[in-house]
């Protein structure tokens, strides 16, 4: 089963019903018993670990495996990376895990903590101090410390700088032979969100690029295995220069703004708080950002008719952001969520301290939410919602500045080039290696000659 941020060949441009392929010859068997066994309430992962779900993070067809998951009921028994939870899999379902009152995101909830294996993807979100696994008042002091990065006014002032910034990627572009192939991802698409959070977040220039590289190995965003004691040790000390330097050369950004709460509440916000606030921001707001103007490219450039409705201004470029949102969340998976109490979630029973993870992609093409019609890219799509930002007090604080850069993004990269035309069948593209991620390796493109 995929948990990955792999596109199948629906998500990458065909727009046929996903194919009911991408497990391992291994998992069939697995895959079949589950589908054919009871349903998913009269299962426990505890009980039978023979109906559990694989999640595989090099399968080539994630949306396939998520309808499958979704065809095994609204909470399925699932390993992913060697961790034994449940899986959300429908749109209402996670709608109610992430707003349910007996789910916490506190790892002190996690009955079998001791057996999850060290170093994964989910070990690094799980033990995360910062206010991404905080509750209540703790959440709230801790979210509160960032919110005024965030504001409306911030963002205004912002949003020059953004356009100036995609006005000299767009210029870069331009200057590239119009007829060799392109990668968007790393041209375009990865600077943009890497310079607009550092700008916000306060971290000059000249340590940007080290701090991408640490931040990108902490955050295993190709699937290495390289967060280890020792890097994390590295990224802290890095990130404490740079805090320094802020310290002494106050400006209008983030670590600014932590300094002056530190002062105010009388050190509240403790130094290991500071460092796990600044990398959640810094890695949240760029590696998501990347894939959702990544993945929108992608969706565009195989459906002319779809951009022609951009180009033609019968619908707004934000339209596109988010039905890509929607149907090809830039987050695949997300841990966890755990049960306070015994606890029944859609008819299903959960047992104090199972945890359970949530299917953001799977959730955006859910037809049962969405219709018939839910693996269709439709920009013109009557509005609604998705949950790919998440719901409740958890909801992604950088949502505005992601919905805003991937619009400025859009905008002048369609705008720029109107013959530009994709450089390889999606299907031929390599999806990223982790759990958590959905998009592609490269986006190799034709530009052809810009606008007059």
């Amino acid at each position: 089963m995929s948990h990955d941020s792999r596109l199948d060949q629906d998500s990458a441009g065909q727009d046929a019903p996903p194919a009911q392929d991408g497990l391992d010859a291994s998992e069939d068997t697995l895959v079949q018993d589950a589908l054919d066994d009871p349903p998913a309430g009269d299962r426990t992962p505890r009980e039978d670990a023979g109906t559990r779900f694989v999640l595989d993070p090099a399968t080539p067809s994630l949306h396939a495996d998520n309808e499958r998951l979704r065809a095994a009921g609204p909470l399925v028994p699932v390993t992913a990376e060697g961790v034994p939870s449940w899986a959300a899999t429908r749109y209402d379902t996670l709608l109610t895990v992430l707003t349910h009152p007996d789910l916490s995101r506190e790892i002190r909830h996690w009955a079998a903590r001791h057996e999850s294996p060290p170093g994964t993807a989910i070990d690094r979100i799980v033990t995360d101090t910062s206010m991404l696994n905080a509750e209540g008042e703790e959440h709230r002091r801790l979210r509160t410390a960032v919110a005024g990065a965030f504001t409306a006014r911030r963002l205004r002032q912002l949003r020059p700088k953004v356009e100036a910034l995609t006005g000299r990627l767009i210029d870069a572009l331009a200057a590239m032979p119009p007829d060799q192939p392109v990668d968007l991802r790393k041209e375009y698409a990865y600077p943009l969100p890497r310079e607009v959070i550092s700008e916000l977040i306060g971290i000059p220039a000249a340590h940007q690029e080290r701090l991408h590289e640490l931040s990108d190995s902490v955050a295993q965003v190709d699937g290495s295995l390289d967060d280890t004691p020792d890097l994390r040790r590295t990224l802290h000390e890095f990130l404490d220069q740079i805090i320094e330097e802020r310290r002494d050369t106050p400006g209008e950004d983030l670590i600014t703004d932590l300094f002056k709460l530190r002062e105010k509440d009388g050190g509240r916000l403790s130094t290991d708080e500071l460092f796990a606030t600044i990398e959640l921001l810094f890695i949240a707001g760029h590696v998501t950002t990347v894939n959702l103007i990544t993945n929108a490219i992608g969706a565009l450039i195989h459906r002319p008719d779809q951009l022609d409705l951009l180009r033609s201004g019968r619908c707004p470029y934000d339209a596109a952001v988010e039905e890509t949102l929607r149907w090809d969340s830039p987050i695949a998976y997300f841990p966890m969520r755990y049960a306070v109490r015994d606890v029944e979630i859609d008819g299903v029973p959960l047992a104090t301290g199972e945890p359970v993870l949530a299917c953001f992609a799977s959730a955006g093409r859910d037809p049962g939410h969405y219709g018939d019609d839910a693996h269709l890219f439709d920009i013109g799509r009557p509005p609604g919602t998705h949950l790919s930002f998440g719901h409740g007090p958890h909801f992604c604080l950088g949502a505005p500045l992601a919905r805003m850069e991937a619009e400025i993004a859009l905008t002048a990269l369609f705008g720029a080039f109107p013959e530009i035309a994709p450089a390889a069948r999606p299907e031929d593209l390599a999806p990223l290696d982790t759990l958590l991620g959905n998009s592609t390796r490269t986006m190799p493109v034709l530009l052809g000659p810009r606008a007059r």
